[in-house]
């Protein structure tokens, strides 16, 4: 007589099974009920939800966590369709703003109409995408990386239906947030298949001290930082210490290591095996535009994956005729718009191969 254990065993595994199922599901919400109002997801990797807004496909998510002071927005799109096929995963994009800019503002009409979920995380007005060097200025803390790396993006492959591998994520971003995914995509090359820089400020080196000054401009609420109107007092507050981010910032006796650390200029072969893409305009040649030196650091960053033999894609659209019909060339939302009706076309079709 056979022994009836086995086939206990296989119940017993069909029941872990379908239980696990459930997990997962309950994980990552295959339905909306309510189109007019955004999905309910769960709290998690050290994010806790303090309010939502939007609808079922573009919605805000705030949270707060112990890595940054004060509650954050999130701003979630996801792509046609999502909530109609319930098996679909997709690959994600994370889009990070500029500088002081917010979630929020991030409307352009390529980011709502691709085939991928886009996050767009809060990086603070100056946050500048990273783990600042003192946690102890009038601003609290201010762990931006952390907060980023390692919780808004398992929060969002704990919560919505994503492809949750390096081949199936991308961060780019515009401004600050071209620094942002430049640095990201440095520091953690294992996270990220596809970079992207949209006027990024992505030469830190004592060669764009430019830039770099720019950046202090913004931690001490000085004039001269990263707003597009060029009137920034007021916009970074509270003021902080020039070496609250990376340390002193000057060029003497390697007292600024650590800003030579984060600039991605100097670290490009750590993107190896990614996909790059830069865009960058020229502010029609006027020192008196922040574009103009920031084509400057995004030369250098072309002539430092020249000369590692790396594939890059470059578009320089200079004053910006023959780029869309609201770029100027300078650093503006209108040149940015048209970056990514050109970038989120490549980007799907990056995924669809991988």
């Amino acid at each position: 007589m056979s022994s009836p254990l086995p086939g206990w065993r296989l119940r017993a595994k069909a029941v872990v099974a379908a239980a696990a199922l459930a997990v997962i599901t309950l994980a990552a919400p295959s339905a909306q009920a309510d189109p007019s109002a955004p999905p309910v997801l769960t709290d998690g990797q050290g994010l806790t939800q303090v309010g939502s807004t939007g609808t079922a496909t573009d919605f805000v998510v705030t949270v707060t966590t112990a890595q940054v002071a004060k509650p954050h927005p999130i701003k979630i799109i996801l792509p046609d369709g999502y909530w109609s096929n319930p098996t679909k995963r997709y690959p994600v994009l994370y889009f990070l703003h500029g500088s002081p800019d917010s979630p929020v503002n991030q409307t352009y009409p390529a980011l709502h109409s691709s085939s991928v979920i886009t996050v767009v995380p809060d990086g603070g007005a100056r946050g500048w995408y990273s783990n600042w060097r003192d946690q102890n200025t009038p601003a609290g803390a201010q762990n931006w990386e952390t907060f980023h790396l390692d919780q808004v993006i398992p929060f969002i492959d704990a919560n919505l239906r994503t492809v949750a591998t390096k081949q199936g994520r991308a961060v780019a971003g515009i401004s600050m947030g071209g620094f942002g995914a430049m640095h990201y995509a440095q520091r953690r090359p294992e996270l990220f298949s596809q970079v992207g820089s949209l006027s990024g400020d992505i030469d830190l080196s004592a060669a764009s001290m430019d830039l770099r000054m720019a950046v202090v401009a913004s931690l001490t609420n000085a004039p001269g930082g990263f707003c597009s109107s060029g009137d920034c007092q007021g916009a970074y507050t509270p003021a902080v210490s020039s070496d609250a981010l990376f340390g002193s910032p000057y060029p003497v006796f390697n007292i600024d290591r650590l800003w030579n650390e984060a600039d991605p200029a100097s670290h490009v072969s750590r993107l190896a095996g990614m996909g790059i893409s830069i865009y960058t305009g020229s502010g029609g040649g006027n020192p008196l535009s922040l574009e103009f030196w920031v084509e400057g650091a995004n030369k250098h960053v072309k002539d430092s994956l020249d000369a590692l033999g790396m594939p890059y894609y470059y578009v320089a659209y200079g004053n910006g005729a023959g780029w869309g019909t609201q770029c100027n060339g300078d650093h503006n939302s209108g040149c940015w718009a048209q970056d990514l009706v050109d970038y989120m076309p490549r980007l799907e079709r990056a995924f669809a191969t991988a």
